[in-house]
């Protein structure tokens, strides 16, 4: 049957054209008019005049509007749109124009006119337009897939992946021709997989099979933006697998993140997971904590409770309601908030020559402190010197406790206290029940709770103060050393941040390499112990600013510090590298941080428990600064038997070993913060009442050097650097090169500091032949040090 479909604009006021001129296809774009089960389209450019077109079919004269177009609002006319009179092209195209009014919120029965025609017709023809074009490119899509799968079947391939260039945030289709896979009598077929080698995201999909020509089966992956390479395998749900040959599968993505990019992803997203698990144990901890300072302050609530419930019961035995002769209450019975009448007999006690009578008063055996000072006036209608005053009971009060004074607190010189227990008059002959101590319990326990809370917020605010001082002042240092070498080498900006480009630059003409036709710069990170190694050399540039050289930097995420040297050439040659110290400067905002050493000092001072002169005073001082550094630090001292033990905390015996032909104590404590291991050998060479002057001092301090190096060997100690003061302590430099750099303690570097060149010259100057390090104890002693070794 043919179709014959006649289209006309503005309500048939002008024909278009009909299927005998027009472009009318089906949608396999087949010329012919035969095909009454698919759905029909037309495509045609209306006249710049039409807004609305309309479709008659021929052999029913039957009038459907297919999509109008906007026309400017007449106020006496409007065009009438029925909903269910849309012509039915195709299911998609009818869908979208009922959805298009639908949500709209335009009715079958509605008139549509003016500005809602237009937005509507507009909408329609937006749709139409974007269905057609993704039914299109749908067709070619399926044409191509249907290529590449016969492609591959000529070929042998058993995978293929559509589309062939894979790029970053998309969807891909993967197709394995499961005949000629291993898994060709599997039922089921899977894949498994993970982005980036194996090393994120594994997944699991199920593919189906395809109308495809051959046996391909095919699912559906999503490619994250992270992602540079897929790597998968097919198995069947179970133990049979197809994995390339034990090669496994892989795709490469074009335009993606590169693997160090991703490398820089994985550190973060570790530390994200590091920091996650970190805020969520401290937060387990303090809940923890929290809870056992609840427990402890309701203990302590309850012993207080008990106190007060066993000093009340104490009280109402000796509470009375007169004593003969000194003071009586006029009322037998009291409630709380009633006038108590108080009469006292001035002449009868210390006050009898007193001026003026006053009471300083509390309640329930001074329960809240004095809450009462009132001045008595003078009553005389009974024998004797009596005054009196009217007294509020507080609501609560069990009973009244009060002394008699001759003037208010603060002015008051002469007390009469009963003769020290103060005087007490019972308010009530109801005892305070069970209920009663409950609820005495609780409110001392918020008294607890909050007395806590407020030393607490004061000590935490204390230590956010220090802290706050501390990295200023740490910060001011820093910027302080990094402009002390501007005038050899300096970077821009000053302060290198992870992840940002820096300009290292140079003045060669300050150093070594003055005068070399090139400079090298050489460079790693986190103390030369990066992932990506040492890097490839860099030749510097001439620098505008006279003879500086720079060359730049891309500082890594995961960087703490940058480590650099210089050579004249690319290959190394001459080299300034500080004089074997390397040049470092910190990174900030790095995702790792830098991890803490373990420096252990071994000297014979420490203060405030053993203290001489300032060798005691560095070794604390310099122990403390290195650990707010967030180092992990030790110090090894002699016990002697004069120590001052009153300043260490947590003092303790650890252990004992053996060496030297006899047994050493091992105690511990701690000292201004700092862990401190105090050695006693029992051959009594630190029982002698002092620190030095035993004519055997070299001797003694020989042998706790080396009885301290034995210690951290036969303890597993591995610090990374060994620290030694002076010549008390400075055969530990020769004797752990000699003795101990074979065994476990290899790791660790020497450093020896000089604090008094007067004293033990030969051991200071062996010492320094060994160390790793040689330090003195300011800038100015090393300059009076090289000015008198220069002389000598």
């Amino acid at each position: 049957m043919e179709v014959c479909l006649q289209l006309k604009c503005n309500g048939g006021r002008r024909n278009l054209y009909s299927s005998s001129n027009g472009f009318l296809f089906p949608p396999h774009a087949i010329p012919h008019f035969n095909q009454l089960s698919s759905p029909w389209r037309c495509h045609f450019n209306p006249p710049s005049a039409s807004y609305c077109i309309n479709a008659t079919n021929a052999g029913r004269r039957n009038n459907k509007k297919l999509f109008t177009r906007p026309k400017a609002p007449s106020k006496k006319s409007s065009t009438t749109f029925k909903g269910d009179s849309l012509i039915h092209i195709s299911g998609d195209i009818q869908n979208t124009i009922h959805e298009t009014i639908t949500y709209s919120n335009i009715h079958n029965d509605d008139e549509i006119t003016g500005e809602t025609n237009t937005y509507i017709d507009v909408r329609i023809s937006e749709q139409l337009y974007r269905l057609s074009k993704l039914e299109l490119e749908a067709d070619l899509q399926k044409k191509e897939i249907e290529m590449i799968a016969e492609a591959n079947i000529s070929n042998g391939n058993k995978l293929f992946i559509y589309p062939p260039i894979v790029k970053p945030n998309q969807y891909i289709k993967v197709f394995l021709n499961k005949t000629l896979s291993t898994l060709s009598n599997e039922p089921h077929v899977l894949i498994k997989g993970a982005f980036n080698h194996w090393r994120w995201k594994s997944f699991i999909l199920t593919l189906n099979k395809t109308h495809l020509y051959g046996d391909w089966w095919s699912c559906q992956l999503y490619i994250p933006r992270e992602v540079y390479k897929v790597d998968f395998v097919f198995f069947n749900g179970q133990n049979v697998y197809d994995n390339n040959d034990n090669k496994d599968f892989s795709v490469l993505i074009h335009g993606g993140m590169d693997a160090s990019a991703f490398q820089n992803l994985l550190i973060e997203e570790k530390q994200k997971e590091l920091e996650k698990l970190a805020q969520v144990q401290a937060e387990r901890e303090r809940q923890e904590e929290d809870q056992r300072r609840m427990e402890e302050d309701k203990s302590l609530a309850r012993a207080e409770t008990e106190r007060r419930r066993q000093e009340f019961q104490q009280m109402i035995k000796k509470a009375v309601k007169s004593i003969d002769n000194v003071w009586y209450i006029k009322a037998s019975e009291f409630k709380g908030k009633n006038l108590v009448n108080l009469y006292y007999n001035k002449s009868s006690g210390p006050l009898k020559h007193a001026k003026e009578v006053w009471i300083h008063g509390g309640h329930d055996s001074w329960k809240f402190g004095l809450s009462i000072v009132l001045r008595l006036v003078k009553y005389g209608s009974r024998d004797g010197d009596w005054w009196h005053v009217d007294v509020v009971v507080p609501g609560q009060a069990f009973v009244l406790d009060w002394v008699f004074a001759d003037g208010p607190p603060h002015n008051a010189i002469v007390y009469d206290n009963n003769h020290g227990h103060d005087f007490h008059a019972i308010l009530t002959k109801v005892i305070p029940d069970e209920d009663y101590w409950v609820w005495e319990e609780k409110v001392i326990f918020t008294k607890f709770w909050e007395e806590r809370r407020l030393r607490e917020e004061a000590i935490r605010a204390k230590a956010e103060n220090t802290a706050r001082m501390k990295a200023e002042t740490k910060e001011k240092s820093l910027k302080r050393f990094l402009l002390s070498q501007k005038h050899i080498v300096f970077t821009k900006p000053l302060e290198v941040q992870a992840g940002s480009t820096v300009t290292v630059f140079y003045n060669p003409s300050n150093t070594n390499l003055n005068g070399k036709p090139e400079v090298w710069f050489r460079y790693s990170f986190n103390r030369w112990t990066h992932r990506n190694g040492p890097l490839q050399p860099q030749r510097m540039l001439p620098a505008k600013n006279g003879t500086h050289v720079k060359a730049s930097v891309r500082i890594p995420r995961d960087a703490y510090t940058m480590d650099f040297v210089f050579s004249e050439r690319e290959d190394g040659g001459v080299f300034d590298n500080k004089y074997g110290m390397d040049y470092h400067i910190p990174v900030f905002g790095g995702i790792i941080k830098e991890p803490p050493m373990h420096i252990v000092h071994i000297a014979v001072e420490l203060a405030p428990v053993a203290k001489v002169g300032g060798l005691g005073d560095v070794v604390t001082s310099l122990s403390r600064a290195i650990q707010d550094l967030n180092h992990n630090v030790d110090i090894v001292l002699p016990k002697y038997d004069c120590l001052n033990l009153s300043n260490v905390k947590d003092f303790h015996y650890k252990k004992n070993y053996f060496w030297g032909g006899t047994e050493i104590k091992v105690w511990h404590g701690r000292v201004e913060g700092l862990s401190v291991y105090f050695l006693e050998p029992q051959n009594g060479l630190f029982h002698t009442g002092c620190i030095y002057g035993c004519g055997n001092d070299a001797e003694r301090f020989g042998f706790f050097c080396h009885a301290a190096l034995e210690f951290l060997l036969q303890n597993g100690f591995h610090p990374d650097i060994l620290h030694c003061h002076d010549w008390s302590s400075a055969p530990v430099a020769w004797l752990f090169k000699e003795q101990y750099t074979n065994y476990g303690l290899s790791k660790a570097r020497v450093v020896f500091t000089i604090h008094n060149l007067e004293f033990g010259a030969h051991f200071i100057g062996k010492a320094m032949a060994h160390a790793d390090k040689a330090t003195t104890v300011s800038a100015g002693y090393a300059l009076n040090l090289s000015i008198l070794l220069n002389f000598i």
